[in-house]
């Protein structure tokens, strides 16, 4: 819906909602409504999974909007709310079934922690089987705030094909991909209708004295006075709008855009709501950076006040270029104004999150945290002339995807790519091999076991050897005893009466070091003392070299006969479920070795419980997909090094 400007700043909606509840679908019908449609599939059961913020700037009604199609998948959850902190307001989408009402919890809980006004869009209405004051129940046991029922359904012979806004009391019939065909109130939907009005209108009550006055004297208020009273107390979080529809008809969903333009904050509202001051140079915020082939690096960004024109200096560097995305493809704007989101160039030394203004300084505004990893990959290229191009580009990989990390094992020797799921980081590696041209072969990373030994032992250790001219010459005498764990390793000198010369002694200490990087198991040797006891040397033939070899052989020798063991390092492990799967988490730790230490409710989460206990780290590398399929993709876990202790798994040596 093109036309002339209303002179409003640009407002922002984000769509949040579970996988597979139709946030893509109700994306496009908006967009498709505003005039700005976007590429859909020809048949919608291949779309793709959502794995990365979907922009798209419209006009609707001639207001200028930026909606962002945000992932639903757990995985890409950190994307979301990298969102979520820039938008005016969210559309949460969920589906209509009660039982699924559960999987909203977490995005309900985001919502009201960052404070983003938000309504309910219970999607897919015309598959509702039951009463939807039944999943308005099962929503509300999840919601901070109450829900408000703005739309009532119309049913006929079993499908719902239509709906009465309880506001405007005006009923209307879908129409697929049309808008919606006005109708008068069927009368069986009189009662329905007046039921959900007076709720509403109780509900708004309880926040403002003169409506509850007018209440209590049986004086109907006015649609003025409903749709203002809704628009103050969203923009404050003190209730949520709920609307149906249905959007792979477009049903519901310009009735969805007049609700978005009458109640949607300003951005001047948005910005006092984060605490950023009216007055003052022009200020934007990146939340998104990607490197997009041949145009560079784009960082995308709100400007939450004051105009940048392209040109200007950001962040100590000049724009390369200002990109909106009308349609969902990329078109160059000359100038972003305060509200506008918008792709930025070439803002090389600026990572997400930052704040940055042509003024220079520029005040830091919160960001969300990334969170921690739980599932990783060990990844190696194919060709080995291709390491130094991975390293780059797993460099600018991690600075698109904050929730990628990226370690090097420094006794695996392994690269470690880590993150937030199979998924996560499957789409990754895709992005490697699509951008970069690298093709790498993953597997699952090798544990990082250790060794210890549980006897001490005395061991001689002699190197004599004679190849003409000067030989070689050591001997050393070193007793290896076990210490307590976490210890490390000792070495001890009480050689006496000059046995072994003092030059030499720091080539026995590091030899014997050395040697304990690689036990008889293949592994780290660790928490033990050696000490030198005597030894002999040679005049001619002893060196730094001869004494490090003689020490080798002791503690080689020596390790094997001290009853070595294998350690495995244990983790505390946390899992987070709402508490009908307690039980269940509870028994996929025992399987996996753990050692439940108890469960909690988890701090500030009604319903959800925290599983404590120490696991294995070598069981931990698939928990995540197992945990996530047991509980309907809602349980996480985090982790931390507890301590080693002997394997009681069925660790193998490692390979010579």
């Amino acid at each position: 819906m093109s036309g002339t400007p209303t002179g409003r700043q640009p407002r922002s909606v984000a769509l949040v909602g579970p996988y597979s509840s139709g946030k893509s679908t109700l994306f496009e019908a908006l967009m498709e409504a505003a005039g700005s449609p976007v590429k859909r599939p020809a048949d919608p059961r291949n779309r793709p999974m959502t794995t990365e913020l979907r922009l798209g700037h419209c006009t609707y009604l001639n207001d200028p909007w930026c909606v962002i199609d945000c992932p639903g998948s757990i995985e890409f959850a950190h994307e979301t709310a990298a969102a979520l902190a820039m938008v005016d307001l969210a559309v949460l989408v969920c589906e209509p079934q009660p039982a699924k009402a559960l999987v909203v919890a977490p995005l309900m809980k985001a919502l009201a922690d960052a404070g983003v006004p938000h309504v309910v869009f219970i999607n897919k209405i015309d598959t509702l089987e039951g009463s939807v004051r039944d999943t308005l129940a099962a929503l509300q046991a999840h919601a901070a705030a109450p829900l408000v029922l703005r739309q009532v359904p119309i049913a006929e012979g079993g499908t719902v094909t239509g709906y009465v806004d309880v506001v405007s009391e005006r009923a209307y019939r879908y129409r697929k991909g049309q808008p919606s065909e006005l109708i008068q109130i069927p009368s069986a939907m009189a009662d329905a209708e007046q039921e959900a009005k007076s709720k509403l209108v109780e509900t708004l009550a309880d926040r403002d004295d003169a409506l509850l006055e007018k209440v209590l004297e049986d004086i109907p208020p006015s649609t003025g006075e409903l749709y203002a009273d809704l628009r103050k107390d969203l923009a404050a979080g003190a209730v949520t709008e709920v609307l149906l529809g249905a959007a792979d008809q477009a049903g519901g969903v310009r009735r969805l855009w007049k609700a978005l333009r009458h109640d949607t904050p300003e951005v001047t509202e948005t910005a006092a709501r984060k605490g950023i001051a009216a007055d003052g140079p022009a200020l934007i915020q990146i939340f998104k950076t990607i490197y997009a082939g041949h145009t560079g690096k784009l960082s995308y960004a709100r400007v939450w006040r004051g105009a940048v024109k392209d040109g200007a200096t950001l962040g100590g560097t000049r724009l390369g270029g200002i990109m909106q995305m009308p349609g969902g493809e990329a078109a160059k704007v000359a100038e972003a104004g305060a509200g506008a989101i918008a792709a930025f160039g070439r803002l090389d030394p600026v990572p997400t999150g930052a704040t940055v203004s042509p003024a220079g300084v520029a005040p830091a505004l919160e960001f969300p945290v990334s969170p921690a990893p739980v599932y990783a990959l060990a990844i190696a290229t194919t060709d080995r002339k291709d390491d130094v191009k991975l390293s780059g580009a797993l460099q600018k990989l991690i600075e698109e995807d904050a929730t990628l990390s990226v370690t090097h094992g420094q006794d695996t020797g392994e690269t470690v790519l880590a993150g937030q799921g199979e998924i996560h980081l499957n789409t990754a590696i895709e992005r490697l091999a699509r951008n970069y041209g690298l093709k790498l072969t993953t597997h699952r990373p090798e544990v990082a076991f250790k060794e210890t030994i549980r006897l001490a032992v005395h061991q001689h250790g002699r190197l004599k050897r004679q190849t003409g001219g000067h030989g070689q010459f050591a001997d050393v005498k070193i007793d290896i005893a076990p210490r307590e764990r976490g210890a490390g390793f000792a070495f001890i000198d009480k050689v006496v009466g000059g046995a072994v010369p003092r030059n030499f002694i720091p080539a026995v200490g590091e030899a014997a070091e050395d040697a304990a990087r690689k036990g008889p198991f293949g592994y780290p040797v660790v928490d033990i003392s050696v000490t030198l006891t005597d030894g002999q040397f040679h005049s001619v033939d002893s060196s730094d070299m001869a004494f490090k070899t003689a020490t080798q052989i002791a503690m080689k020798e020596g390790l094997a006969a001290a009853d070595p063991v294998l350690l495995e390092p244990i983790d505390r492990v946390t899992i987070s479920v709402p508490n009908e799967f307690t039980a269940r988490a509870q028994r996929l730790l025992t399987g996996r070795r753990g050692q439940i230490l108890g469960y909690a409710e988890k701090p500030g989460w009604s319903g959800w419980d925290d599983v404590a206990a120490l696991v294995p780290e070598a069981e931990l590398h698939d928990l995540i997909i197992e945990l996530r399929s047991q509980t309907m993709g809602l349980g996480t876990y985090r982790r931390d090094f507890d301590h080693l202790a002997e394997s009681r798994g069925e660790a193998k040596p490692r390979a010579a």
